[in-house]
Parts: structure tokens; sequence; C-alpha cells
């Protein structure tokens, strides 16, 4: 029987590779696969889920392979099935289905109907994942594949300017909260001493063994878990993402954002509820930060001008409940409760079009005088100010941008010296110095090795930040973010000892991104027969859409993603940072998150947005 979960993660995958084999006109043979892919998965999980409640809701784990292991390291694949995993993956089933259902039709002669198809099917390949991960390592893995179907859906409009901008948006917010998941894995390491999983994690005994005597670091993992669940769920402060993320099809917001994507954050919860139960703080702060939500998302929705922005608001409100009742520990409720809201939402949302079109009928036809609600009874002032606080969605994009993207762009002045010339005579010889000293530190203190790691993590970071600022050269911005790869081993070097084989493994992923994307942009460049700045949306993906492909797929490798060994290299350097050294992990953690938005921001600027030209040739149009 637990054999069988793999079959919830091979349909998808299967479904999507097919899918993109199909010629993009063939639009009837498209849907048939999605629709066979997601129906043959809705009928497996409702066999495997029956037979599961006969056998009396036995918990599965599956151990199933290493991906890289070494003595102190072991990055392995773990699956886990229980009542929360049964329920999310039916809900998602079901939801998915009948999305795929309305899709067919909804989106017929659409210019994007394969493209579409395709990110439904990688988005579900990534949710399944996701529900049925039975370590952090493999939850991180659907993770990512959230986060990149996101964004693709929201820019799925891919020539408008707003959907672009708003898919940034999203994605960034994404990416702040996976500084939650990667310390939470980093700390996880030094608690555990092994890749710890979910089972291990349910077991009482062992858990309040080592919190007795870490309590401090169990308060640390339950915080960035916390945020990186407040960011998935539109959470404040992250509440303001999910209107903006309306922007892409109505069927995407619905599967996304009214039902599955946007409840992930809530499922997080509920995974690691046996770990931070214990924790009164923690709990207490879960069930705050449920309950502002609530409040401040249900006055956001009653003022907003667009039905899809008021559905998006409510649903973070009924999230808000949900992660109260998570912190009471009503779990069962809150799974119904999550059911109930997926199901209500997705179709508030596919038929919002058509409750447009209703409500302007009943004003011209029949009129009603606005009934008394319960602000009727405050005072003018209060009235006028929660009125106006509302408006304004109590400035939560104010916030983000204060305490995240203003530092960045304060800092653009101060890394200017950071250009072409001065990477490649200054600090590329700098880096070779380092090294040197790196793999010889017989000659340097345990001092002067402490000073060493942060300092070097930190020129990484600025690496990262100029090429996020970085508005006149993209080949800039990009050999900047590979240099800072190789600043953040250097970093890890000098800490520990961090052997060529791990260097190795971390490295080659950048290394043959890094080379194929370079090449991609000096293609662009040969073409178009002048520079491509990054200070303008350049709309180039009619014109190069294969090469806009394999530079999307350069991105990911250099963010991360699960495609090339930079992803568990990525844990490999967690793994080095003793559990004492959190500047040294922030630095790093921050170096990858900036990474991904700024390797997006570059994809976005030179192939996304409407074309900087002033005409289109015939090729643009037939393309």
């Amino acid at each position: 029987m637990e054999l069988s979960i793999h079959l919830f993660i091979l349909l998808p995958v299967l479904g999507f590779l097919i899918s993109l084999l199909i010629p993009a006109k063939k639009e009837e043979l498209i849907s048939k696969v999605a629709f066979t892919t997601v129906g043959l998965s809705l009928l497996s999980s409702m066999v495997f889920i029956g037979l599961w409640l006969v056998k009396g809701l036995p918990d599965l784990n599956i151990r199933d392979f290493s991906l890289y292991k070494s003595i102190n390291y072991d990055f392995f694949i773990d699956f886990y099935f229980d009542k929360v995993s049964a329920v999310y993956l039916l809900v998602g089933a079901v939801l998915t289905f009948l999305v795929t259902v309305y899709s067919r039709y909804y989106l017929h002669r659409e210019s994007g109907y394969k493209r579409f198809f395709n990110t439904i099917l990688f988005f579900y390949t990534g949710y399944n994942i996701t529900v049925l991960a039975g370590n952090f390592e493999t939850l991180f893995i659907g993770w990512e594949i959230l986060g990149i179907s996101s964004f693709l859906l929201i820019a799925f409009y891919r020539q408008r300017y707003l959907p672009v901008k708003n898919a940034i948006k999203v994605f960034t917010i994404y990416r702040i909260g996976d500084v939650g998941i990667l310390l939470a894995m980093w700390m996880s390491h030094h608690l555990w001493h092994e890749n710890i999983t979910f089972q291990k994690l349910a077991n009482y005994e062992l858990v309040h063994h080592y919190l007795q005597a870490h309590s401090s670091i169990g308060i640390f993992i339950s915080l960035m878990i916390l945020i990186a669940a407040a960011a998935k769920s539109a959470q404040l402060p992250f509440s303001a993402w999910l209107p903006r993320a309306m922007e892409g099809p109505t069927p995407s917001s619905a599967i996304f954002y009214g039902s599955l994507s946007v409840h992930i954050g809530a499922f997080l919860l509920l995974r690691t509820f046996p770990f931070w139960e214990h924790q009164l703080l923690i709990r207490w702060l879960i069930a705050g930060v449920g309950l502002l939500t609530a409040l401040a998302a249900s006055l956001i929705a009653r003022v907003q001008s667009t039905v899809k922005s008021q559905i998006a608001y409510a649903s973070a409100a009924q999230i808000g409940i949900i992660f109260m009742e998570i912190a009471a520990g009503w779990d069962i409720l809150a799974l119904v409760h999550f059911a109930g809201n997926a199901f209500l939402r997705t179709y508030q949302l596919l038929i919002s079009p058509s409750v447009v079109t209703y409500l302007i009928r009943e004003q011209f036809y029949n009129y009603t005088p606005r009934k008394q609600t319960i602000e009727s009874a405050f005072g003018k002032r209060l009235r006028y100010a929660l009125y106006l606080l509302s408006i304004k969605e109590w400035h939560l994009d104010s916030v983000i941008f204060t305490f995240f993207f203003s530092p960045l762009k304060k800092i653009r002045r101060a890394i200017n010296f950071l250009t072409l010339r001065n990477v490649l005579f200054f600090f590329v010889p700098l880096y070779v110095l380092g090294l040197s000293f790196a793999y010889t530190q017989q000659h340097l203190s345990q001092e002067i090795k402490d000073v060493l790691a942060p300092v070097v993590a930190f020129l990484a970071l600025l690496m990262v930040a100029k090429a996020y600022n970085e508005r006149s050269s993209s080949r800039l911005a990009w050999l900047l973010i590979v240099l800072a790869h190789f600043f953040v081993d250097l970093s890890i070097s000098f800490n520990d000892e961090f052997n060529l084989k791990e260097a190795a493994v971390y490295l080659s992923g950048v290394v043959i991104s890094g080379i194929v994307g370079y090449i991609c942009l000096h293609e662009v460049k040969a073409f178009e027969h002048h520079g491509i700045g990054l200070n303008q949306f350049h709309g180039l993906i009619r014109r190069y859409r294969s090469i806009a492909f394999v530079f999307l797929l350069c991105c990911l490798g250099l963010a991360g993603f699960p495609i090339t060994t930079t992803f568990f290299g990525e844990d490999i350097i967690l793994t080095h940072i003793h559990e004492n050294q959190v500047l040294l992990a922030f630095l790093v953690a921050l170096t990858f998150i900036i990474n991904g938005i700024a390797v997006i921001r570059i994809y976005a600027r030179v192939f996304l947005g409407a074309n900087s030209r002033s005409f289109l040739t015939q090729s643009d149009l037939t393309a």
C-alpha cells in the first residue's frame, strides 16, 4: 500500500511531460491529457483513501532514495501519509479536476492555452509532493515548484505590464517566506543531527527530550516555520500579495489563491504541530497572527472595488481563523474548515465574471437601500478612520517595502563600485586568493576564520544586492549572481572543513546554469544589436521563445530550484554553519533569497512585458 503513494507523484509528472510534447494548436488533445491525468489521480486517491480507512487510518512513511550522501549528511526523499495528507490530497484532486474541466472551455482559443495546462499540471505535481512530503527537504521541493508555478500563472498575460510586475511582487514575498524554511532546515540539522522525518517529529518523547535541553533552538525553528507559513498563506504582514495574484486567468486564481496554494501555510503548521504544540509562546503568537489577519482582512474585503479582491481578502480572513484553530489544537476542525473554505472560494472565483454582470443589472433594475451593518454603531471618526485604513490595505505594502526593499534600494549608490571591470580585475582575484587561504587553513587562527566567514558571506550579499539593483547591464547582473555563489562557498570553506567534493556538488549546477544563461543573454544582445538593460521590460519572449525557455531554466538553476545539484548543494552549505553562527546563517540564507528574486527579475525584464519596439514583425505576430 505504501508504494502506491508514488502514483500520486508519477501521474502528474507523466501528464506534464506528455503535455509538453503536444503542439499548441491541438487544444482538444492538450485538455484531454490534463483532464485524464487529474481524473486518474482523483480516482486513485479515492481508492487509496478508501483502503486506508478500511485498514484503520495507519500513519504511512516511505523512505525512498538518497539524492546525496556523505559521512555526516544524507539528503533523502521521504513520503508520509496521515489524516492531514489525506484531506489535502483529496481536496486538491477534486478541485484541480473541476478547474481543469472548467478551463477546457473558459480558455478556448486563448494564445497561452497549452502553457496554462502545462503550468497547472506542473503545479499539481508540486502540490502533491508538498502534501505527501515526509521531511523538510522533500517538502521544500514541492514548496519551490508551487512558487515558480505561481509566478508563471500570475504572469500568464506576459505581454502586459501589470501582470508581470505583480508576478514579481508575489514571487518576492514567497522568497521571503523561503528564508523561514531554509533557516528552519538549518537549525533542525543541528538539533537532531539528521534530516528528521515528520514521522519521528510526531514522537512526543523524542521531541520533548531534545527541546528540554535546547528550548531556545526549538523557539527559533518554530518562529521560522511561522514566517514561512504566514508568507505562503497571506497572513499579516504579508497579506497584500494575495489580491495582486489575481492578475492571472480566473481558473488559476481559483485553484491557487482561493483554494490550494494559499492553504499550504496552514498545512505546514498542521504538519509540524507536534514540534511546537508544547511551546505556549508560539501557540499564542500563531493565534495572534491569525486573529489580526482575520480582523484586518475582513475590513479590507468590505471596501474592495473588485469582486476577486473581495474574495481574496475573505479567504485570507478565513485562513487566519484556521491558524487560530490549529494553535488551539483543533486539527480536525481546521481540516474541515480548510476543505469548506477551499470549495467555497473556488466556486466564488469561478463565477466571479458572471457576478459582476448580475450586480450591474441589479443596480439598474432592483435598487435596495444599504442595510445596517455592525460599523453603523461606530462613531463617524472611527468609521472614517477604519474605512481609509482599509482602502489603503492597512499600508501592508509599505511595511514590506520599508523593511525589505527599501534597504536594498538605499545601498544602490554604495555598491556602484561593482562594475564589470572591478568584478573581473578585483573580485575574481580576491576569490582566488581567498580560496588558496581557505584550503590551507593551518596558517590561519580560529579567530581570523570566525571573522572571515561572515565577511566573505557579506560580500556575496552585496553582489546579489547589486544584481537586484542593476539597471544598465543584464550580463553584469548575471555575472554577479554567479560570482555570489562562489563567495558563499568560500565563506563556508573558511567556516568549516567544506571538502572539494561537496563544493563540486554545489557549484556544478551554478557553473552550468551560469554559462548557458550568459550565452543566452549574449545571443539576445547580438540579435538586437544593442545592450539589454534592466530599466524596463523588453518583452522579447515572442521573438526568442526557445532562448527564453532555456534562460528560464538557467534562472531556476541559479535560484536553487530542484533541477540541478545546486538545490541540495544549498542544503549542504547550511549544514556546515554551526548553530551559534546565526549571523552567518542569516547572511547566507538572505543571499540565496535575493539571488532568486534577482534572477527572476532579469528574466522578467528581458523577456516579459510589452515589447519595447514600436512595431512587430510578421514573425512576432505569428509566434
